[in-house]
Protein backbone atom coordinates (compact mmCIF):
# COMPACT_ATOMS: atom_id res chain seq x y z
CA UNK A 1 0.00 0.00 0.00
CA UNK A 2 1.41 3.32 -1.16
CA UNK A 3 0.60 6.26 0.73
CA UNK A 4 -0.56 9.57 -1.48
CA UNK A 5 2.93 11.57 -1.90
CA UNK A 6 0.33 15.05 -2.63
CA UNK A 7 -0.01 17.97 -0.19
CA UNK A 8 -1.24 15.90 3.20
CA UNK A 9 -3.61 18.30 4.40
CA UNK A 10 -5.75 18.85 1.20
CA UNK A 11 -5.54 15.09 0.77
CA UNK A 12 -7.14 14.20 3.54
CA UNK A 13 -11.35 13.45 4.12
CA UNK A 14 -12.47 15.47 7.15
CA UNK A 15 -14.55 13.44 9.12
CA UNK A 16 -17.85 14.18 10.13
CA UNK A 17 -18.49 15.12 13.48
CA UNK A 18 -21.38 12.43 13.71
CA UNK A 19 -18.88 9.72 13.48
CA UNK A 20 -18.22 10.29 17.14
CA UNK A 21 -19.70 8.00 19.69
CA UNK A 22 -20.08 9.73 23.20
CA UNK A 23 -19.21 6.41 24.29
CA UNK A 24 -16.92 3.64 23.88
CA UNK A 25 -18.78 0.25 24.52
CA UNK A 26 -16.51 -1.82 26.60
CA UNK A 27 -16.14 -5.79 27.34
CA UNK A 28 -16.45 -6.89 30.93
CA UNK A 29 -12.85 -8.20 30.52
CA UNK A 30 -11.67 -4.82 29.96
CA UNK A 31 -13.38 -3.37 32.66
CA UNK A 32 -11.74 -5.85 34.64
CA UNK A 33 -8.45 -5.31 33.34
CA UNK A 34 -8.80 -1.48 34.52
CA UNK A 35 -10.00 -2.23 37.94
CA UNK A 36 -6.23 -4.21 38.35
CA UNK A 37 -4.48 -1.54 36.61
CA UNK A 38 -5.44 0.86 39.43
CA UNK A 39 -3.34 -1.39 42.01
CA UNK A 40 -0.54 -0.51 40.11
CA UNK A 41 2.13 0.94 42.41
CA UNK A 42 4.74 3.78 40.60
CA UNK A 43 7.78 4.72 42.10
CA UNK A 44 6.51 6.90 44.14
CA UNK A 45 3.58 6.63 46.31
CA UNK A 46 2.77 9.82 48.55
CA UNK A 47 0.03 8.83 51.73
CA UNK A 48 -1.53 11.41 54.33
CA UNK A 49 -3.63 14.51 53.50
CA UNK A 50 -0.59 17.18 54.21
CA UNK A 51 1.95 15.10 52.06
CA UNK A 52 -0.36 15.27 48.71
CA UNK A 53 -1.07 18.77 49.95
CA UNK A 54 2.11 19.58 49.53
CA UNK A 55 3.04 17.73 46.50
CA UNK A 56 -0.08 19.22 44.55
CA UNK A 57 1.76 22.66 45.77
CA UNK A 58 4.82 22.22 44.88
CA UNK A 59 4.02 21.03 40.93
CA UNK A 60 4.91 17.24 41.71
CA UNK A 61 3.62 15.23 38.60
CA UNK A 62 1.02 12.95 40.30
CA UNK A 63 -0.91 10.29 37.71
CA UNK A 64 -3.53 9.69 40.16
CA UNK A 65 -5.11 10.07 43.25
CA UNK A 66 -7.17 7.83 45.26
CA UNK A 67 -9.30 8.70 48.25
CA UNK A 68 -11.84 6.94 50.35
CA UNK A 69 -15.08 6.44 48.73
CA UNK A 70 -17.71 8.83 50.97
CA UNK A 71 -15.03 10.97 52.75
CA UNK A 72 -14.49 14.04 50.36
CA UNK A 73 -14.92 16.38 52.84
CA UNK A 74 -12.89 19.08 54.59
CA UNK A 75 -9.26 18.79 53.96
CA UNK A 76 -10.28 15.69 51.14
CA UNK A 77 -12.41 18.00 49.62
CA UNK A 78 -9.62 20.70 49.06
CA UNK A 79 -7.23 18.15 47.52
CA UNK A 80 -10.13 16.70 45.74
CA UNK A 81 -10.66 20.31 44.41
CA UNK A 82 -6.77 21.17 43.56
CA UNK A 83 -6.26 18.02 42.04
CA UNK A 84 -9.20 18.50 39.48
CA UNK A 85 -8.34 21.92 38.47
CA UNK A 86 -4.84 20.19 37.27
CA UNK A 87 -6.41 17.81 35.34
CA UNK A 88 -5.22 14.91 38.15
CA UNK A 89 -7.93 11.98 38.04
CA UNK A 90 -9.25 11.35 41.05
CA UNK A 91 -10.78 8.07 42.13
CA UNK A 92 -12.94 7.65 44.72
CA UNK A 93 -12.30 3.84 46.13
CA UNK A 94 -13.54 1.37 48.82
CA UNK A 95 -12.03 1.24 52.43
CA UNK A 96 -10.21 -2.37 51.77
CA UNK A 97 -8.58 -1.70 48.42
CA UNK A 98 -7.25 1.81 49.43
CA UNK A 99 -6.12 0.17 53.08
CA UNK A 100 -4.48 -2.80 50.20
CA UNK A 101 -2.43 -0.07 48.87
CA UNK A 102 -1.38 1.70 51.81
CA UNK A 103 1.90 1.27 52.52
CA UNK A 104 1.88 3.48 56.01
CA UNK A 105 -1.38 2.01 57.04
CA UNK A 106 -1.70 5.22 57.73
CA UNK A 107 -2.94 7.06 54.98
CA UNK A 108 -5.73 9.45 56.07
CA UNK A 109 -8.21 8.61 53.29
CA UNK A 110 -5.96 9.49 50.42
CA UNK A 111 -2.92 8.06 48.75
CA UNK A 112 -1.48 10.17 45.46
CA UNK A 113 0.64 7.90 42.80
CA UNK A 114 3.36 9.17 41.11
CA UNK A 115 5.47 8.18 38.13
CA UNK A 116 8.53 6.46 38.31
CA UNK A 117 9.86 9.36 35.55
CA UNK A 118 8.96 12.57 33.74
CA UNK A 119 6.71 12.83 31.38
CA UNK A 120 7.07 15.35 28.04
CA UNK A 121 4.91 17.06 25.59
CA UNK A 122 4.36 15.76 22.10
CA UNK A 123 5.50 19.20 20.97
CA UNK A 124 8.97 17.45 22.60
CA UNK A 125 9.36 14.40 20.79
CA UNK A 126 8.75 16.74 17.53
CA UNK A 127 11.40 18.99 18.57
CA UNK A 128 13.72 15.69 19.07
CA UNK A 129 13.39 14.55 15.93
CA UNK A 130 14.05 17.91 14.29
CA UNK A 131 17.10 18.20 16.11
CA UNK A 132 18.68 14.67 14.62
CA UNK A 133 17.25 15.41 11.12
CA UNK A 134 14.97 12.96 10.85
CA UNK A 135 11.14 12.16 9.85
CA UNK A 136 9.64 11.91 13.14
CA UNK A 137 8.75 8.27 13.79
CA UNK A 138 6.30 8.06 17.03
CA UNK A 139 4.73 4.99 18.63
CA UNK A 140 0.85 5.51 19.87
CA UNK A 141 -0.37 3.39 22.25
CA UNK A 142 -4.12 2.80 23.12
CA UNK A 143 -5.05 1.82 26.20
CA UNK A 144 -2.35 -0.54 27.29
CA UNK A 145 -2.33 -1.58 30.71
CA UNK A 146 0.09 -4.34 31.32
CA UNK A 147 3.32 -2.14 32.73
CA UNK A 148 5.53 -5.16 31.27
CA UNK A 149 4.34 -4.44 27.63
CA UNK A 150 4.43 -1.05 28.40
CA UNK A 151 8.67 -1.86 29.12
CA UNK A 152 9.15 -3.76 26.86
CA UNK A 153 7.33 -1.48 24.16
CA UNK A 154 9.60 1.53 25.51
CA UNK A 155 13.08 -0.33 25.70
CA UNK A 156 12.35 -1.47 21.53
CA UNK A 157 11.69 2.12 20.93
CA UNK A 158 14.73 2.99 21.72
CA UNK A 159 16.70 0.41 20.30
CA UNK A 160 14.55 1.27 16.74
CA UNK A 161 15.15 5.07 16.96
CA UNK A 162 11.54 6.15 17.86
CA UNK A 163 11.91 9.45 18.85
CA UNK A 164 9.09 8.96 21.37
CA UNK A 165 5.99 6.90 22.84
CA UNK A 166 2.30 8.83 23.36
CA UNK A 167 0.07 7.12 25.97
CA UNK A 168 -3.06 8.05 27.52
CA UNK A 169 -4.04 10.06 30.53
CA UNK A 170 -7.18 7.62 31.68
CA UNK A 171 -7.55 3.38 31.24
CA UNK A 172 -3.77 2.69 30.89
CA UNK A 173 -0.55 2.10 32.52
CA UNK A 174 1.59 5.01 33.18
CA UNK A 175 5.19 4.97 34.19
CA UNK A 176 5.35 2.83 36.91
CA UNK A 177 8.49 0.86 38.39
CA UNK A 178 7.73 -1.92 36.88
CA UNK A 179 7.92 -0.10 33.25
CA UNK A 180 11.36 1.46 34.73
CA UNK A 181 12.27 -1.60 35.27
CA UNK A 182 10.90 -3.74 32.23
CA UNK A 183 12.35 -0.85 29.92
CA UNK A 184 16.50 -2.08 31.43
CA UNK A 185 16.76 2.16 31.38
CA UNK A 186 14.83 3.14 28.31
CA UNK A 187 12.83 5.67 29.92
CA UNK A 188 15.90 7.59 30.40
CA UNK A 189 16.53 8.01 27.03
CA UNK A 190 12.67 7.63 25.29
CA UNK A 191 10.51 10.51 25.58
CA UNK A 192 7.24 9.68 26.87
CA UNK A 193 3.74 11.71 26.42
CA UNK A 194 0.75 11.57 28.61
CA UNK A 195 -2.33 12.84 26.81
CA UNK A 196 -6.25 13.79 27.73
CA UNK A 197 -7.28 13.31 24.35
CA UNK A 198 -5.74 10.62 22.41
CA UNK A 199 -8.24 11.01 18.45
CA UNK A 200 -6.89 14.73 19.14
CA UNK A 201 -3.56 13.82 19.27
CA UNK A 202 -3.30 12.10 16.42
CA UNK A 203 -5.32 14.86 14.50
CA UNK A 204 -2.38 17.42 15.43
CA UNK A 205 0.17 15.38 14.58
CA UNK A 206 -1.38 14.42 11.38
CA UNK A 207 -1.73 18.51 10.98
CA UNK A 208 2.22 18.02 11.44
CA UNK A 209 2.90 15.93 8.31
CA UNK A 210 2.55 12.73 9.69
CA UNK A 211 0.90 9.62 8.44
CA UNK A 212 -0.68 7.71 11.04
CA UNK A 213 -0.90 3.69 10.95
CA UNK A 214 -2.99 1.50 12.93
CA UNK A 215 -2.32 -1.93 14.02
CA UNK A 216 -5.41 -3.84 13.09
CA UNK A 217 -6.42 -7.46 11.97
CA UNK A 218 -7.91 -6.20 8.84
CA UNK A 219 -5.42 -4.00 7.48
CA UNK A 220 -3.21 -4.17 4.58
CA UNK A 221 0.13 -6.62 4.92
CA UNK A 222 2.68 -4.97 7.07
CA UNK A 223 5.50 -6.02 4.75
CA UNK A 224 3.35 -4.15 1.97
CA UNK A 225 2.58 -1.37 3.52
CA UNK A 226 4.63 1.97 2.74
CA UNK A 227 6.02 3.24 6.45
CA UNK A 228 8.45 5.56 5.28
CA UNK A 229 8.82 8.91 5.89
CA UNK A 230 7.39 10.55 9.05
CA UNK A 231 5.38 8.22 10.78
CA UNK A 232 3.45 6.91 13.93
CA UNK A 233 2.00 3.83 14.61
CA UNK A 234 -0.85 2.78 16.75
CA UNK A 235 -0.84 -0.57 19.16
CA UNK A 236 -3.92 -1.04 20.45
CA UNK A 237 -4.96 -2.80 23.82
CA UNK A 238 -4.19 -6.07 24.73
CA UNK A 239 -7.78 -7.55 24.71
CA UNK A 240 -9.52 -5.46 22.48
CA UNK A 241 -7.05 -3.35 19.93
CA UNK A 242 -7.06 -0.48 18.83
CA UNK A 243 -10.63 1.49 19.88
CA UNK A 244 -13.37 2.46 17.43
CA UNK A 245 -12.32 6.73 17.65
CA UNK A 246 -8.96 6.13 17.72
CA UNK A 247 -9.00 3.69 14.78
CA UNK A 248 -11.25 6.13 12.64
CA UNK A 249 -8.64 8.92 12.88
CA UNK A 250 -5.78 7.28 11.56
CA UNK A 251 -4.77 7.23 7.49
CA UNK A 252 -4.69 3.14 7.29
CA UNK A 253 -4.62 0.12 8.82
CA UNK A 254 -1.64 -2.84 8.58
CA UNK A 255 -1.68 -6.36 9.62
CA UNK A 256 0.95 -8.50 10.68
CA UNK A 257 0.72 -11.64 8.77
CA UNK A 258 0.52 -14.80 10.74
CA UNK A 259 1.11 -17.92 9.59
CA UNK A 260 0.74 -20.39 12.69
CA UNK A 261 -2.30 -21.88 14.52
CA UNK A 262 -2.37 -18.97 16.87
CA UNK A 263 -3.81 -15.95 15.50
CA UNK A 264 -2.15 -13.21 17.74
CA UNK A 265 0.79 -11.42 19.10
CA UNK A 266 0.80 -9.70 22.24
CA UNK A 267 1.14 -6.04 22.25
CA UNK A 268 4.38 -5.47 23.21
CA UNK A 269 5.61 -8.11 20.12
CA UNK A 270 3.26 -6.90 17.63
CA UNK A 271 5.01 -3.36 18.34
CA UNK A 272 8.01 -4.41 17.76
CA UNK A 273 7.79 -6.01 14.76
CA UNK A 274 5.98 -2.93 13.70
CA UNK A 275 8.98 -0.82 14.56
CA UNK A 276 11.09 -2.95 13.25
CA UNK A 277 9.36 -2.98 10.04
CA UNK A 278 9.98 0.70 9.87
CA UNK A 279 13.90 0.98 10.67
CA UNK A 280 13.86 -1.72 7.54
CA UNK A 281 12.34 0.74 5.19
CA UNK A 282 13.83 3.39 6.30
CA UNK A 283 17.50 2.02 6.43
CA UNK A 284 17.41 -0.82 3.81
CA UNK A 285 14.11 -0.17 1.18
CA UNK A 286 15.09 0.92 -2.53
Amino acid sequence: MKKNTGNKKNSRNPKSSSKRPSQERRSPDREMKYSKLDEEIAALQLEGRNAVMEALNNETTIDKIFMKKGEIEGTLRVIAARAREKGIIVQEVDKVKLEHMSRTNNCQGVIAVCPAHEYCDVSDILEKAKEKGEDPFIIILDEIFDPHNLGAIIRTAETSGAHGVIIPKRRAVGLTAIVSKTSAGAVEYVPVARVTNMAKTIEDLQKAGLWIACADMKGTDLFKADLTGAVGIVIGNEGDGVSRLVKERCDYSVKIPMYGNIKSLNAGVAASVLMYEVVRQRKYKS
